[in-house]
């Protein structure tokens, strides 16, 4: 593990850490992490998992905390100005693995890393954890149909069985405005996807193999 850090083009300096496969990288992959004013950081056990799912699989895969998140510099945005960061990391990883780039994001971090997915032709594939469709959480708006419709890239959805913030009905309703997705449903668990972070990583890392070239 290579602690780094990176600066988004607003100038904002972000602190990450970057895991590269034993062999030479396939692509690479950007992971976003839960809301930082409950908790989320780079540093949560379903993002350690999907991290080493990913590099087992042959990705060079960076992981970073947001801006004002411990050692990120920087305020809080709301969600809006964390997109700056995705956009950063994604050019940071790809330093690092040529190839295609999948996001993956969790939580708040699936509603930043999906908006600014539908943004930046770097991004190949996207896989949504756990993204927040009820109980507000002081975020963006996810988009609408609308502007889903034209976002013809690999999707995948997973949620847990239980997840409040996630609800399978919601989330499976969502997948039909996107082209191309999937769902895959974690069952006995929740939002946090809690004794289950391997079983959920094992999905995001099939689902990247899958959908993407080497």
């Amino acid at each position: 593990m290579e602690p780094l850090r990176f600066t988004t083009e607003d100038g904002v300096s972000l602190e990450g850490e970057l895991r590269l496969p034993e062999d030479d990288p396939r692509g690479s992959a950007v992971i976003c992490h839960a809301h930082p004013r409950h908790g989320g950081s780079k540093d949560h056990p379903i993002l350690w998992a999907i991290r080493n799912e990913l590099a087992h699989r042959g990705f060079a895969v960076l992981a970073f905390n947001f801006r004002g998140t411990m050692g990120s510099a920087g305020t809080h945005g709301g969600g809006r100005s964390e997109t700056k960061d995705v956009a950063a990391a994604i050019g940071r990883v790809k330093q690092e693995a040529e190839g295609p780039t999948v996001v993956v994001g969790w939580s708040f971090g699936a509603n930043v890393g999906l908006r600014e997915a539908l943004e930046d032709e770097r991004v190949a594939a996207l896989a949504l954890v756990g993204l927040p469709l009820e109980h507000k959480l002081e975020i963006p708006e996810v988009p609408s149909a609308s502007e889903l419709r034209p976002f013809r890239l690999p999707v995948l959805l997973l949620a847990g069985e239980h997840d409040a913030y996630a609800p399978e009905p919601r989330v499976r309703e969502l997948a039909t405005a996107f082209p191309h997705s999937e769902v895959a449903i974690v069952p006995g668990t929740d939002h946090y996807l809690w004794r289950h972070e391997r079983d959920a990583a094992a999905i995001v890392g099939g689902f990247a193999e899958r959908v993407l070239p080497t």
